[in-house]
């Protein structure tokens, strides 16, 4: 599978996976900042709906972690089944990892705690491959055959670590590695469906990790976008400026339009709490004071 692949892209903008706003309306962010794009990848799982109900059902499953793989396995398994954008995207996740990876030198796939496994668990059983559980207090379980158990030592085997996408790394930094090097085994490659370009592939690389992408967030993928006819040039220019420098150009935005924030300051809660806090921070140096 190339790179940026025409039938992925049109899957990230069919189910919301990347959202794009109007030229003159940036999302704001959870950070207070703002900017011309949503990536929320697990909506690949065939939508936001769907994606949501996973993640709830993840939470109730979590709390007993031996039966909680195989019953995530159990529940993708059906979504794959019956999703046809699901299932596309897994079959082209294991065509990608055979193309990139000897997969006979893969010896387990982990995947992290909590999106990582809409993809980690189901493909480890479409490759044939044990599947360690990581969650986030570095609690690690494996499971093959239909039997999970509590991992025990890795004797310096490698693994191939899944997931959504890779921004800083911060992640596997804080936990997937430490989890797997504390068992005595090694993650040697990294696949995502989405890398956002911030960083992280370049920190993974310095763990020695090979790190892999199907999807890049840059100014190439949205031009392809912009040529798909998913976006339009004044979507487009928003983005490239927001790509070559993500805090001048929307400091620019909003000295150009000083009543993007009083608006902000007037709409639902979350959208008022957000706007306060870039008014608090002043990320953007504008000096304006909340009355």
């Amino acid at each position: 599978m190339v790179k940026n692949n025409e039938k992925l892209i049109k899957w990230l903008f069919d189910t919301n996976a990347i959202r794009v706003c109007p030229k003159d309306k940036p999302f704001w962010y959870t950070s207070g900042t703002i900017g011309p794009y949503y990536i929320n990848t697990h909506f690949l799982y065939g939508s936001e709906e769907k994606a949501n109900k996973l993640l709830e059902f993840i939470d109730k499953e979590k709390e007993n972690i031996l039966k909680c793989p195989d019953r995530i396995l159990e529940e993708t398994m059906k979504n794959y089944q019956s999703d046809p954008i699901y299932r596309g995207l897994i079959d082209e996740m294991c065509d990608f990892i055979k193309n990139n990876i000897d997969v006979n030198e893969v010896d387990y796939i982990s995947g992290g705690e909590r999106r990582d496994w809409f993809f980690s668990p189901i493909i480890a059983k479409l490759l044939n491959k044990p599947h360690i559980t990581i969650y986030k207090d570095l609690t690690t379980v494996v499971s093959s055959d239909g039997k999970t158990e509590e991992l025990k030592e890795l004797n310096g085997e490698s693994v191939l670590h899944i997931a959504d996408l890779i921004t800083e790394a911060s992640s596997y930094e804080r936990a997937w590695i430490p989890a797997i090097k504390n068992n005595g085994g090694r993650i040697k490659w990294s696949v995502v469906v989405v890398d956002r370009k911030q960083g992280g592939a370049e920190l993974l690389k310095s763990y020695d990790i090979k790190s892999f992408s199907m999807v890049d967030i840059d100014i190439g993928l949205f031009k392809r976008v912009l040529d798909m006819g998913l976006i339009d040039r004044g979507q487009f220019e928003m983005i490239e400026q927001y790509i070559l420098d993500p805090k001048e150009s929307m400091a620019k935005f909003l000295r150009k339009n000083p009543e993007f924030i009083k608006q902000a300051l007037m709409a639902d809660d979350k959208t008022r709490e957000r706007a306060k806090l870039c008014i608090e921070k002043d990320f953007y140096g504008l000096n304006i004071e909340l009355s």
